[in-house]
């Protein structure tokens, strides 16, 4: 998401009656390489670029490769080998042992469905969808074509395609897949793209600060809210953060839950602690944190039970009291490094543990090859 809003900022800086622009996206990796598919880098004529298609290996000759497409106007699929460093013919050794897959594009400004309006309409919406782009084909299906698909709209989505797209928008997975139609084959990179992680936290004290700092610095919606209006100074956060004032009672008809929100209570006040977490409990919020000893949760179960509450255990088990993984941390900022690893490995459904003891490769591998599909498989 920060990568995509910081693209869509550079295009905006850009004179595009002036300059010519193009976009270059990682749609296929097979074996090890540094970015993944859906990897952005946008390229202007004048040599600048914002994103990332590599490590830094591949930048140089993506930049060539895209000044011809610039002059030419036609989309252009290049295939990056990397298994063998010996055999490299870029002239360095990328030691990344993979196979990658580059579409560069021209950008044509008065085109409403050009790739950069689309990743702006997204962030606009902030809703979660698929995009599925043509990388190879023929007649009106050229590299380029573009499909989106959402939760709400598949209109304009072809039968042949709504299948793949709704798994790929249930699994998340990206996938490149080759389609059997009566005007021939058509291969088209399908991927979801959402709106990230939405950290709430609640309290405003002095440890919140590099909490919202972090999360905003690799791109996450961050709201602070507090019924402590001293402590709610704008100036003490990072800029895009959400501050917001609110009664502990009230708290909730101000907040909008969605299934990518993280609720993180860090008040150093039991009472409103826990008044805000009885609410959130009632939520469908998926994680919710808790800063302190595991004791402190504890109490606060044993005076919902004097008091007649309770919660269902599958909403209990959403509680991570403490808050954090383990990596010994003691400062307000290794704290916060600590909540913020936590929260992406459980939205990310990952065990949080040494990349070491991982059995096989850190990523999914994708499929060896794109798997082919017929007209006749498809959902009608």
């Amino acid at each position: 998401m920060k990568e995509i809003s910081r693209i869509l900022e550079v295009y905006g800086q850009l004179d595009v009656a002036q300059r010519k622009v193009a976009l270059a996206t990682v749609v296929w990796v097979e074996g090890s390489s540094y970015r993944r598919p859906g990897a952005r880098m946008l390229i202007s004529d004048d040599g600048r670029w914002e994103g990332a298609i590599s490590g830094g290996c591949l930048e140089g000759d993506a930049l060539r490769k895209a000044r011809q497409v610039m002059l030419d106007g036609t989309p252009l699929l290049v295939t990056y080998d990397t298994m063998d460093d010996d055999a490299n013919s870029l002239g360095v050794g990328l030691g990344c042992n993979g196979i990658i897959d580059v579409l560069i594009e021209p950008i044509n400004p008065q085109d409403p469905h050009n790739p950069v309006a689309l990743l702006r309409e997204f962030v606009q919406r902030r809703d979660v969808r698929v995009m599925a782009t043509v990388v190879r084909g023929n007649g009106d299906l050229l590299p380029g074509r573009r499909f989106v698909l959402t939760e709400e709209n598949a209109e304009g989505v072809p039968a042949w395609l709504a299948g793949e797209a709704r798994e790929v928008l249930r699994s998340g997975k990206p996938a490149t897949r080759t389609f059997s139609l009566p005007a021939g084959t058509v291969d088209v990179f399908l991927e979801r793209i959402d709106p990230g992680i939405e950290l709430v936290i609640f309290g405003a004290g002095y440890d919140v600060i590099p909490l919202a700092r972090l999360a905003r610095e690799i791109g996450w919606q961050v709201t602070v809210t507090e019924d402590c209006i001293a402590h709610l100074a704008p100036k003490r956060f990072p800029p895009a953060t959400c501050v917001l004032y609110a009664d502990r009672h009230a708290v909730l008809d101000k907040i909008t839950i969605t299934d990518r929100t993280a609720a993180v209570l860090m008040s150093h006040n039991f009472k409103y602690d826990q008044a805000v977490l009885a609410d959130l409990l009632t939520t469908a919020v998926p994680y919710i944190g808790m800063l302190g000893p595991r004791k402190r949760f504890e109490k606060m179960l044993g005076e919902f039970e004097k008091a007649g509450k309770r919660f269902p255990e599958a909403a209990l088990a959403r509680v991570h009291a403490p808050v954090g993984l383990d990596v010994g941390a003691e400062t307000p900022d290794e704290i916060a490094l600590s909540v913020v690893a936590e929260v992406k490995a459980f939205f990310s459904r990952r065990p949080g543990g040494f990349l070491k003891d991982k059995p096989g490769p850190i990523h999914e591998r994708t499929d060896p090859a794109p798997a082919a599909v017929g007209v006749d498989d498809q959902e009608e």
